[in-house]
């Protein structure tokens, strides 16, 4: 998620790790049931403000598949072998099925394009292989089994476009749900979203629209399969600039932060039926999302909230250790890191810190391993290469710069005034970080200063959303189209 530059953030208070026995609350979700917004297969959009083609009526009986059984280590699973969809309806074997992107920031949710090899030499330019207008909004991309699953808004409506990841043909679109929006004057910058990226599993895709929709479709047709409106059960259903948080997918269980501002509740959904397994009731969500982390035998989702941050039982939702998190405008906007058993966060005004939660006397606490003082993110989520962090510090206008993830020492920082945001890949070592500003620098694995070994500009309008790599093709979506480029 993305604020305006008129948002100068406050010191935050001095943090201290407090432990949290609180039982977490039960709540319920307003379910609409599937009885419209199916899918439709249509021609490749061609006008991001054009009304979609009318939604087909789902099946009585809205049933998912069952999960998939491969499971990755933060939680998502890639979608059952449905592979694309023609026209008519029948299964189409992937063009591209060698390379998952299930979810934010990937597999695991780390930035690590696994299986990935970057090419032996990097072309003078990328050339486009296709190109497809898609609506604006800053959602990223997700791909699985040859499938480009992309969440944008055309007109006032919320869509979601499945595409052939190898020639970008439209296979189906569903959602088609309306989603006015009135955008917080101190964002009207950023558009109407949607910011969240959708995630891929167990032959569901699941989105989080702009104004806190949650919705689950079939990943092989688009028919709706379950939706939640939380109209009832919060006073607002989005924080104050628009939902950016992307679900995550733990077992056979969705997890989202719904709600809006001062009020929401971190809930995990049967991934199946949306019916709510937990919940852990708390202040609004903030404009990051929850990671998996495994410390003294326990699995816990560990995530900011407006104010805190905080980590809960992956299984039950129990809460079991917090800190303060507050910041000047109620803009935590960075995904924690998780480095072997300690998780990576920025606290405005006080820079990045590393954090090992452990039991002491039966209870759960959070103790500070290392403190960098040097850098500090405002939007930017880092990403690991080895034991190297490297990450784009809001300081000086944007710098990048590597520390040590297992000391705090920074070994290295750029130059100034390189962007607002940036997002990061490990490829293969290699570090991609296209900038909002559509620049993409590739860093050789272990370079040890800012040195890229080659730049490309991809797109003409800015890149928020985080790109996608697979094999010798980059996906990049702009302010209203995605693209592939190819790597050759």
């Amino acid at each position: 998620m993305r604020l305006t530059q008129r948002l100068r953030r406050a010191p935050l208070l001095t943090a201290s790790v407090l432990a949290f026995a609180l039982a977490a609350c039960a709540a319920r979700a307003t379910d609409q049931p599937p009885a419209q917004a199916g899918a439709t297969a249509a021609a490749p959009a061609s006008d991001p403000g054009a009304a979609a083609p009318a939604a087909a009526q789902p099946a009585p009986d809205a049933a998912a598949p069952a999960p998939d059984a491969a499971q990755g280590a933060g939680g998502a699973t890639a979608a059952a072998p449905s592979g694309a969809v023609e026209k008519g309806g029948a299964p189409a074997a992937p063009a591209v099925a060698s390379a998952e992107w299930p979810q934010w920031r990937g597999p695991n949710r780390d930035g690590l394009a696994a299986g990935v090899a970057p090419p032996a030499a990097w072309p003078k330019e990328l050339k486009p292989r296709w190109k497809v207008t898609v609506g604006i909004g800053h959602a990223s991309p997700v791909v699985s089994r040859g499938v480009v699953y992309q969440h944008a808004r055309q007109g006032e409506e919320e869509v979601l476009l499945a595409l052939d990841a190898a020639t970008g043909r439209e296979l189906w679109r569903a959602g088609a749900v309306a989603a006015p929006y009135e955008v917080n004057s101190a964002a009207r910058d950023h558009g109407k979203g949607p910011k969240s990226t959708p995630a891929v599993s167990g032959g569901r895709v699941f989105t989080l629209g702009i104004a806190g929709l949650l919705s689950a479709h079939d990943a092989r047709t688009g028919r709706l399969l379950w939706r939640k409106d939380f109209s009832r059960q919060f006073p607002v259903t989005s924080p104050l600039y628009g939902t950016a948080m992307s679900p995550l997918v733990v077992g056979d269980a969705v997890v989202a932060h719904v709600g809006g501002h001062d009020k929401g509740a971190l809930t995990a959904f049967d991934a199946a039926t949306g019916a709510v397994r937990w919940t852990y009731d708390a202040d609004g969500p903030a404009y990051s999302s929850p990671v998996v982390l495994t410390a003294g035998g326990e699995r816990q989702l560990v995530t900011f909230t407006q104010k805190e941050l905080v980590a809960v039982s992956a299984a039950t939702g129990a809460p079991l250790w917090r800190l303060p998190a507050k910041t000047g405008y109620d803009t935590n906007c960075n995904t924690p890191v998780v480095y072997k058993d300690m998780v990576v966060v920025s606290l405005e005004g006080q820079g990045l810190v590393a954090l090992r939660p452990a039991r002491e006397g039966g209870r759960w606490a959070a103790r500070e391993v290392w403190r960098n003082g040097e850098n500090e993110l405002y939007m930017n989520t880092p990403v690991l290469a080895g034991s190297t962090l490297y990450g784009l510090s809001a300081r000086r206008k944007g710098q990048f710069f590597a520390l040590d993830a297992a000391t705090g020492k920074t070994l290295w920082q750029g130059p100034g005034r390189m962007g607002e945001n940036a997002s990061l890949v490990n490829l293969g070592g290699t570090l991609l970080a296209l900038t909002n500003d559509a620049v993409l620098y590739v860093l050789p694995a272990g370079a040890p200063s800012f040195a890229p070994s080659a730049q490309y500009t991809v797109a003409t309008s800015q890149t928020w959303a985080h790109p996608v790599f697979l094999g010798d093709q980059v996906l990049v979506k702009d302010e209203t189209t995605l693209a592939s480029l190819s790597l050759k």
